[in-house]
């Protein structure tokens, strides 16, 4: 933290000494935004340069200015909602004045994106398969949380264990496979664990990029699947003071949450920050009544303050998160069907929960707080015509899981992990439509499991170290691009020991003594030194403005998590004894994308075809006993089945089709449609037999359908601007194809759940936003269902209870208002030097 803080401000020392020079280097840009045909001006156009995180957006007469602005070559956007964006390469050392024609349109497929590529970089001229979603989508589809948000994606998924613990999966793969970013910082949080969410205040968050695919050349180890990158809002323009006040309340668990946040622009810094918080009581649904055990309690801060020159930019970001979450555990009353609860270490007998209790905000005894701080310095300098980025970041993931109910203040598992990430990249100027970037990024990573009375993991450090290389050609209407990388990690755990605490009774970390039969090793000292190479080609031809072919060939790698070579104990949140394989070795894949995209006046039209070859491929399967069933842990009376990650050769196929209709004249009608189909087999290997119980991969997603109907109303109805209506539907069929050895996984059901909304902008008389509403209600018919990514399917004690449901059911009707009440204050902006 203080090496970060320092170098932070050296980047300001820097700047003061530019500010006093005079810098041939630093330029300005003006023009007008106008509408084509009519020629009238477009005010409120957002006019960016995304590589060099600066922009502002135009006046009352259209018209916009940026200063100091470095002399070179820079992708700049323009865009509008309504509208068709621009996007184009301005060489700012010999030009000062644009102007800008925007076409008027109700579809859009000129989308700027950050992730997967070495620069900023228009999506239909990428070859790697990606999505975006921005504030529209992030407004129209909320959820309890962000990742949960993204389920109506193509080729996104969702694990969850509960309205607020929700991980990502991209085309059938999940976990330690897709890297999560935040501001294209990895996020590393133990995320190992199934019932570990993604640590993010999810008001920050304003658009969301997804690689479906390997990523692995440009970040390395984890990004074997793709990549999810949460984005937060653009800096305000120079001179302007922006913030709002928003409030959220939702029916079914009487969610609460509220966040405020300030950013702001003088001309010279740029500053902001933002608070949250949320909080729920236990949700229900038509089955299961109220669910126990699925409360939380979050609260978020974050801060940034940073700076634009002509030499470059730089941003300093702190961040901290801060949960209390249940999570449940399935018990129930084997008569009634009513949720129990544990009252003591020896848990013989569990008294029913009652309706005060499942009602309630307050947090049981048993329940996780997990803490995550974030500090993360990014940062670009402009050499000529050249560039060299420069992201540092330090992050504190907390994570205590109290499992005992007479000593509520004992932690069971305690989990300290702290990460050092480093993102180094030169990027050379373009030379006769060669564009290249030489980069090093990695991680080092410190692990303390020695707190609590119970160990999963060891002590561990590890270091990962990454050079790459990207190269993109531009041929006209074809973009080719491609590169190389080379990943070794350096893992060492550590022996570990424990002993019984002679004051509380439960066991604890301790010295190895060999003089002391109390003593037990635990854990025994692992080193492993894992290496491999990735890389990816690719081709994406523009044969028009409307036609669009991609093909990607490539490769990703992963090594090992530190659960799955390392891990022996108890997971209690996850309810399972779990085993790790310390001969596990590193994950390689191999995919091909194919894809074709339209985007015409009235029909926007994808086709996306994958197959992906896994070598190597790690899943976690249930153990079967010696004797039949279940292979069973049992401490302190307590059943716990016994996982143990395995190796096998894996196969997955599939693809996405997506198909947008304004129908005219009705343009403002918005037909979407998208279909998502993944096939995983499981194809066996290191002398597997694969049965017809093994012959699938566990959690795959079922084929399923998202359409919606959507209206927005161009025209203002007195109060009301920018008014949408929206009915939608998500049809999930059967899964028929799982993983059913030891009853890992069983059938899961089809279903149908049904949504709409309707959100509008509340004005003054002179135009000025007062309020913005939204109120969306989703399951609307109230079905119960089950989702074959929920874990809460198989939390039951009792799965033949006569009821001829087993486990617990998915959330049930929900209504959700937000209401965001902004201001926006305009000041005297100083020029930047």
């Amino acid at each position: 933290m203080r090496q970060l803080t320092l170098f932070f401000f050296y980047l300001l020392a820097c700047s003061t000494v530019h500010a006093g020079k005079p810098d041939a280097a630093k330029v300005s840009l003006s023009g007008q935004v106008t509408e084509k045909g009519s020629g009238i001006a477009i005010p409120g156009a957002e006019v960016y340069f995304p590589d060099l995180r600066t922009g502002t957006t135009t006046d009352v007469n259209g018209e916009y200015t940026l200063h100091g602005l470095p002399a070179a070559k820079a992708l700049i956007s323009v865009s509008m909602v309504g509208y068709a964006a621009i996007t184009e390469t301005i060489d700012l050392a010999t030009v000062s004045s644009r102007d800008f024609v925007l076409v008027p349109s109700v579809t859009e497929m000129h989308d700027v994106v950050v992730t997967g590529t070495s620069k900023a970089t228009e999506m239909r001229r990428e070859p790697v398969p990606m999505a975006m979603v921005g504030r529209g989508f992030l407004r129209e589809n909320a959820s309890s949380n962000i990742i949960e948000t993204l389920n109506k994606v193509p080729g996104v998924s969702t694990v969850s264990s509960g309205p607020n613990i929700s991980k990502p999966y991209i085309r059938g793969l999940g976990a330690n496979r897709v890297l999560t970013l935040f501001d294209g910082i990895r996020q590393e949080s133990q995320q190992w664990g199934e019932e570990h969410g993604v640590e993010v205040d999810q008001f920050l968050i304003d658009r969301v990029e997804v690689v479906k695919g390997p990523a692995s050349l440009i970040y390395g180890s984890d990004a074997l699947a793709g990549v999810v990158n949460l984005l937060p809002a653009p800096s305000v323009p120079a001179g302007r003071l922006r913030g709002a006040v928003l409030g959220n309340y939702d029916t079914n668990n009487n969610g609460l949450a509220g966040s405020v946040n300030v950013d702001g622009n003088n001309g010279r810094f740029l500053y902001g920050g933002r608070l949250s918080g949320k909080e729920a009581s236990n949700y229900r649904n038509r089955y299961d009544g109220r669910v126990y055990g699925t409360k939380y309690n979050e609260k978020d801060f974050s801060a940034y303050f940073g700076l634009n020159r002509a030499w470059g930019y730089a941003r300093l970001n702190f961040s901290l998160y801060d949960n209390l979450q249940e999570v449940p555990d399935g018990s129930r009353d084997s008569t009634s069907r009513r949720f129990t609860y544990q009252v003591d270490e020896a848990d013989t007998l569990r008294p029913i929960a009652s309706n005060d209790m499942l009602s309630s905000y307050k947090i049981g005894a048993v329940h996780q707080h997990v803490q995550f701080y974030r500090a993360y310095i990014t940062s670009n300098f402009n050499l000529g015509d050249n560039r060299l980025s420069a992201d540092l970041g330090f992050q504190r993931s907390i994570r205590r899981e109290y499992s005992h109910p007479e000593y509520p203040d004992l932690p069971g598992l305690f989990l300290s992990l702290n990460t050092f990430t480093y993102d180094l990249r030169f990027h050379i100027a373009e030379r006769k439509g060669w564009s290249t970037t030489a980069g090093l990024n990695g991680m080092l990573q410190l692990n303390d499991a020695a707190q609590g009375t119970e160990l999963l993991i060891p002590d561990y450090h590890s270091l990962d170290i990454g050079p790459f290389l990207h190269v993109k050609k531009e041929l006209g209407k074809l973009d080719l691009s491609g590169g190389v990388r080379y990943d070794h990690r350096k893992f060492r755990s550590d022996a570990m020991y424990m002993r019984l605490d002679p004051i509380t009774g439960f066991e604890m970390s301790t010295e190895a003594d060999p003089m002391d039969s109390t003593v037990t090793q635990e854990f025994v000292p692992h080193a492993q030194d894992l290496s491999g190479l990735s890389g990816s080609i690719g081709a994406a031809w523009n044969l028009n403005d409307r036609l669009t072919l991609k093909a990607n060939l490539g490769r990703g790698y992963r090594a090992p998590s530190a659960a799955e070579t390392t891990a022996q104990g108890v997971h209690a949140g996850a309810g399972l004894m779990q085993l790790g394989d310390a001969e596990l070795k590193p994950e390689f894949n191999l995919q091909e994308d194919l894809g074709f995209f339209y985007n015409g006046t009235h029909i926007t039209a994808s086709v996306e075809v994958f197959n992906n070859s896994i070598s190597n491929y790690i899943y976690n399967e249930k153990l079967a006993s010696v004797t039949g069933g279940d292979s069973l842990y049992s401490p302190e009376g307590q059943d716990l089945p016994v996982f143990k990650f395995r190796q096998t050769a894996a196969r997955l196929y599939g693809g996405e089709v997506s198909l947008d209709v304004h129908p005219h004249p009705f343009d403002r009608i918005h037909f979407e449609n998208s279909l998502s189909l993944v096939i995983a087999e499981n194809r066996g290997g290191g002398g597997a037999i694969i049965t017809d119980s093994t012959k699938y991969l566990p959690l795959i997603p079922p084929l399923h359908l998202v359409s919606e109907v959507r209206y927005d109303l161009r025209k203002q109805v007195g109060l009301f601007a920018h008014m949408f209506f929206k009915v939608g539907m998500q049809v999930y069929w059967s899964q028929n194809r799982f993983y059913s050895a030891s009853g890992t996984e069983t059938r899961t059901p089809g279903y149908t759940l049904l949504d709409a909304g309707i959100g509008s902008d509340v004005v003054d008389k002179e135009g000025r936003t007062i309020l913005t509403f939204t109120l969306l209600g989703s399951n609307l018919a109230d079905v119960g269902y089950q989702s074959n990514m929920s874990r809460l399917k198989y939390f039951e004690d009792y799965p033949e209870n006569g009821s001829g449901r087993s486990g617990i059911y998915n959330m049930g009707r929900n209504f959700s208002l937000k209401v965001v009440v902004p201001f926006d204050v305009r000041k005297k902006s100083n020029s930047a030097s």
